[in-house]
């Protein structure tokens, strides 16, 4: 049954103009689709802009239930843009070109820019689109051949969309419009499973039958295409530029998308895409709106023009001209939509929909509920409340039964419209409401106006083995320090294979002073480490075979002695408290913890685990959670305050700032509100009369959690049952605060959260004094940022803003001088005349900074110029450009939060850091800012703190005099140190400063234990694979790892399980004190170590009986006679023998 569009209502003809009118809210979006139920066709509903674009898409969706929806996306990139749009954008639109012919009855909806643009040509979807199936016969040289055509990216790791690698029989790959990456896996060359997989831990999921592949881009890169490229640039151009030089080596450059119609010989319009019978749907105003559209486009290709190296290609090749898209849209019926009432005449429809009344909540109230009571009241027909979230919901039912109103939940629109109760209410993303004659759809808009959250919705995303990023070689270069743990700080020099005795072998190669070299075996991996501690330039380059590093060793060692008692003290005082054990999570927990709305990332589920663990122990918790900024800290913090408040307990959250608070608070209420939790913020938003009233509730037990900033931790609150603390954003606390929460220390367990630690924290927790876990894993749809460091240019900074404007986003430009401030303010109003600028600062008054704030997020302006309040914890998920100016005057964990800012949702992110000069900056500022711009990896939180020590040394612990020994010895080698000294005192051992950390066991087993190029291309990959397997520390770790690269990259060929069969070995013999062992064809020779615990009487018996096979040699070698397998059985031999002896 339609509830806005007539039933009689004529059919609209070619080339004949229909006006609809009053059609207010999102009411457009239900007689569009009415209109279609009635009289089934495809309507190509032209948007005004992206914003508006999403909104009809949501409201669409909303009211939909049979037809088919297709979004066709804008590229979100400016025209003539030097910059590609995001690989999930190209999918999208891909897989909505390929639908299209098939579409007989639905809509299709795209802006009007994206209608004026030159698509490719209908047949290349068509030429370069396949199928793949379980059974099918494929070559993977031709297949790879096929893909690297049709623009798929051959790459060592797939994680993105267009992706693929070949290894031996298993093909990985990530296909345009597909959700998940698959990975096919060949028997022969047929294809026997096709299975897709996480790309988090690039591990195997479920089974599929069949993949359709779409092309990569929206042009071909075969030889062909990029002949007919060359040939037609020379024509247009006459000549060879920039472009041309890419495109003729193979790369394609940012912004090539303007250059596709060379690619071809023809191009399409999306007119061409759909059907002949379509109704084409635009708002009112549509003819001004191609006006202004298509001058932005003249003014872009003038701007363009100006770089001579890329000349833009002429307008009318890339776009429509205003008289051909006319023309094209009059060749169908056009309906055009408009909010207010026409008047009467012909070929005008007016719609009985309306005005909702004002229905706003006012909280301030006596009876806050009396505009939409008195409407219900009034109306009587049906109503439907569309709130955002689930627990949104919940608050607004419990609201409406205090106020006498019982509310139906129903599931959607459908449910809605099939039963006859009165007042209903549902979860769904709805923006705006709509009234007719018959019923009402209210929105959270319309009662709560500014109030509403939204949530983005988060995924997982991209897994590194971060626990070992501090050790590891990940992110190595020729020449960079290196410490081996024996010889000192050389310079790496690359991984050489190298043959001995037929056998080949990989050796890690070192360059120390006076050109010595040093080969190290892949088995010794664990000695060694990147050096960090002083920065590279600076670091030492010691001399083999000169006492030099063992003197720097043995003072570092001395000095390392009173470091250790001092951090000890701290540690047994809390040792030596019992804390409270909290019981076993119950049910209440796990149904808390089902409620969240994501999917945890692999390092969120660990992390909530050792939480978990330390809560429930009888010691006070004192743990660090490392995790990157947006990367899902607060739903570790909610669910460990669950379990304090299940248990009785109270939890304090302190927060650096009161605006963090707020934001805090909403989230928590929001995510308890099934729970009869009492949740209270105490910071300066709070009048005082509030305060004292919450502070009194705390002494009593009534309120179980509190968000608040340092006031929290004053003297005048008396909690009454305090049982966890949460610290977030630590870094921003100073040593006063710092000392005031030592004193709850070890009374309360605490738990601390930073994207960036301080060196001292990270050196404690490092040091196992603290407990650390860090959450590396970013949610998916989190772009990587794109940075820049440039100085101030006009042209620059007008672009950057207009980029983002354009894809209907907004700006933080971050100017930390309060003085000042209203004129950086000024001269962006001046560069921009028609955006909105506003201010914001901590002088403010806090209720204005708060309204400020509150309409930044709600999009109600588009530029905030302020200092670094928004450091802390802001989540505006619709901010994507961040420009910092005078970028030289921050810390790299500063600059770190705020590049944090942006790159929240899935769109592409920008950081531009704004210098005064290159010139001008000192080495450390050029140091940071380098460090920045090159770790646009997301989870570089814990890598840049890594950095951070070692620009600024890691200083010391508790005080500041050791940084010299660090960087003597680099930080890895001295936090080894430092375990070492703290283990032995406290089981009161004298500790042998000579004695080598990892002892170091040299097994050669005559068979050649490597991991091949042909099995594991990429060097760094194996580089990482061979530190891991070299610091596995037990034979179940080395199975899962087995596992685990079977899994990734197919069965082991023989080389790499005698390397795997060789380290267990190893870890057998440095648990039984063996030093050495050597296999030859015809014997074997085993070397004692001075500690053994192999039993002497076994070995004299073993020679007594067979005095041929078995000698003693010296006192500690011992020789066995017998010639060995030619495989991985002559290991095995050797291990069986040793298990017997001992």
């Amino acid at each position: 049954m339609a509830y806005l569009y007539p039933d009689n209502s004529p059919f609209l003809k070619a080339g004949l103009k229909t006006y609809w009118g009053s059609l207010y809210g999102s009411a457009d979006a239900l007689a569009i689709v009415e209109h279609i139920q009635q009289k089934p066709q495809v309507v190509l509903l032209i948007a005004n802009d992206i914003a508006h674009q999403d909104t009809l898409y949501e409201s669409l969706n909303f009211y939909n239930d049979t037809l088919d929806i297709l979004k066709f996306d804008n590229w979100e990139v400016l025209p003539y843009d030097q910059f590609s749009p995001h690989p999930d954008i190209t999918s999208n639109r891909l897989a909505t070109l390929s639908k299209l012919r098939q579409l007989n009855n639905g809509i299709v909806i795209a802006t009007l820019e994206t209608i004026f643009s030159y698509l490719c040509p209908i047949e290349f979807s068509e030429k370069y689109s396949f199928d793949l199936k379980i059974g099918d016969a494929i070559d993977p040289a031709a297949l790879s051949e096929k893909l690297l055509k049709i623009g798929y990216n051959r790459v060592t790791t797939v994680m993105e969309h267009g992706e693929f690698n070949i290894r031996g029989s298993l093909i990985d790959l990530y296909p345009m419009g597909a959700s998940k990456p698959y990975r096919l896996d060949l028997f022969d060359q047929d294809i026997e499973t096709i299975r897709t997989f996480d790309t988090s831990t690039q591990r195997s999921e479920s089974q599929v039958d069949a993949i359709a592949l779409l092309p990569a881009r929206e042009f071909s890169t075969d030889q062909a295409s990029i002949d007919l490229f060359k040939q037609n640039y020379e024509q247009t151009f006459g000549g060879q530029g920039f472009i041309y030089r890419e495109i003729s080596e193979g790369r394609l450059p940012g912004g090539i998308e303007f250059y596709l119609p060379l690619f071809f010989n023809a191009t399409n319009t999306l007119f061409d895409y759909l059907p002949n019978t379509i109704t084409i749907a635009t708002f009112v105003g549509f003819s001004t709106l191609v006006d202004q559209t298509y001058a932005d486009i003249q003014s872009r290709f003038t701007h363009a023009q100006q770089d001579l190296e890329r000349p833009p290609l002429a307008i009318n090749r890339v776009f429509l001209s205003k008289d051909n898209l006319f023309s094209a849209i009059k060749k169908h019926p056009q309906l055009i939509i408009s909010p207010s009432k026409l008047e009467d005449k012909p070929g005008h429809l007016n719609f009985s929909s309306k005005l909702l009344p004002p229905l706003r909540i006012d909280p301030q109230a006596k009876n806050p509920l009396a505009k939409l009571s008195s409407f219900v009241a009034r109306f009587k027909e049906k109503i439907l409340i569309v709130c955002e979230s689930h627990g949104r919901q919940s608050i607004l039912e419990e609201l409406l039964k205090n106020h006498n109103l019982e509310a139906q939940n129903v599931k959607n629109w459908v449910h809605f419209t099939a039963n006859d109760t009165l007042l209903n209410i549902t979860n769904q993303p709805l923006s705006q409401g709509l009234l007719s004659r018959e019923l009402a759809v209210i929105t959270e808009d319309n009662l709560f106006g500014q109030e509403v959250v939204q949530q983005q919705r988060r995924r997982r995303a991209k897994h590194k083995d971060f626990d070992e990023a501090i050790k590891s070689l990940v992110e190595i270069k020729t020449g960079d320090p290196i410490v081996h743990e024996n010889y000192g700080v050389g310079r790496y020099l690359g991984l050489k294979t190298q043959t001995y005795d037929a056998q080949s072998q990989d050796f890690l190669q070192l360059e120390y002073a006076g050109g010595a070299k040093l080969m190290v075996p892949m088995t010794s991996l664990n000695l060694i480490s990147r050096y960090s501690g002083a920065s590279p330039d600076s670091a030492p380059l010691h001399k083999l075979g000169t006492p030099q590093w063992s003197k720097a060793k043995q003072k570092a060692g001395e000095a390392l002695h009173d470091v250790a008692a001092e951090l000890l003290e701290i540690y047994a005082k809390r040792e030596s408290q019992t804390g409270f054990s909290f019981p076993e999570p119950n049910d209440a927990y796990t149904s808390f913890v089902s409620s969240f709305a994501f999917e945890e990332t692999p390092d969120q589920l660990k992390t909530m685990g050792e939480v978990l663990a330390d809560m429930r122990s009888n010691k006070p918790m004192d743990r660090l959670v490392c995790g990157d900024v947006g990367f899902g800290k607060t739903e570790i913090a909610m669910r460990a305050a669950f379990l304090a408040v299940d248990s009785g307990k109270q939890v304090a959250i302190l927060v650096p700032t009161t605006l963090l608070a707020n934001q805090h608070y909403q989230s928590f209420v929001d995510r308890f509100i099934n729970y009869p939790v009492e949740i209270a913020a105490l910071s300066r938003f709070q009048t005082p009369k509030e305060q004292k009233l919450i502070i009194e509730k705390l002494n009593t037990g009534q309120v179980d959690i509190v968000i608040g900033t340092h006031k929290i931790i004053q003297s005048s609150i008396k909690y009454k049952n305090l049982g966890l603390v949460i610290i977030d954003e630590e870094h921003r606390f100073g040593v006063k605060q710092k000392e005031a929460l030592k004193k709850l220390r070890g009374q309360s367990d605490i738990l601390t959260m930073t994207a960036t630690p301080i060196p001292r924290t990270l050196n404690m927790a490092l040091g196992s004094l603290r407990e650390l876990s860090i959450i590396a894993t970013p949610p998916a749809k989190r772009s990587a940022i794109q940075t820049f460091v440039q100085e101030w240019q006009d042209e620059n900074i007008k672009e950057a803003i207009t980029r983002e404007l354009h894809r209907g986003g907004q700006i933080f430009v971050l100017h930390n001088d309060i003085d000042s401030i209203d004129n950086m303010a000024q001269s962006l109003s001046d560069l921009m005349p028609n955006v909105h600028v506003r201010i914001a600062h901590g002088q403010m008054p806090t209720r204005e900074l708060e309204q400020i704030m509150s309409d930044f997020y709600h999009a109600r302006f588009q530029i905030l110029v302020c200092t670094t309040i928004i450091e802390t914890g802001i989540d505006i998920p619709n901010a994507n450009t961040i420009i910092i100016n005078n970028a030289q005057n921050f810390g790299l964990a500063q600059l770190h939060q705020l590049r944090g800012r942006v790159g929240r949702s899935h769109h592409r992110a920008y950081a531009y850091l704004v210098i005064k000069s290159h010139q001008s900056l000192s080495k450390d500022a050029k140091k940071r800012l380098d460090a920045i711009e090159s770790l646009e990896e997301l989870g570089a939180g814990f890598m840049l703190a890594n950095h951070d020590l070692e620009i600024r040394g890691a200083g010391d612990l508790l005080g500041d005099n050791q940084s010299g020994k660090i960087s003597e010895i680099g930080f890895n080698l001295y936090h080894d140190l430092l375990k070492r000294t703290i283990d032995a005192m406290r089981s009161g051992r004298k500790i042998n400063l000579d004695d080598p950390i990892n002892h170091e066991i040299q097994i050669d087993c005559g068979l050649p234990s490597i991991i091949p190029q042909s099995y594991l291309e990429d060097v760094h990959e194996r580089l990482v694979l061979y530190k891991r397997i070299a610091s596995c520390k037990t034979n179940n770790e080395l199975k899962e790892l087995q596992i685990e690269m079977i899994d990734r990259f197919g069965l082991l060929p023989d080389s790499t399980k005698h390397l795997f069969a060789n380290t267990r070995l190893k870890l057998f013999c440095e648990k039984i004190g063996i030093d050495e062992i050597n296999l030859y064809e015809d014997k074997a020779i085993i070397t004692f170590g001075s500690k053994n615990t192999i039993e002497p009487i076994k070995i004299i018996q073993l020679i007594q009986k067979q005095p041929k096979n078995y000698q003693l040699k010296g006192q500690n070698q011992l020789i066995i006679k017998e010639s060995m397998p030619e495989d991985i059985r002559r290991i095995e031999l050797v291990e069986n023998l040793l298990k017997k002896l001992n």
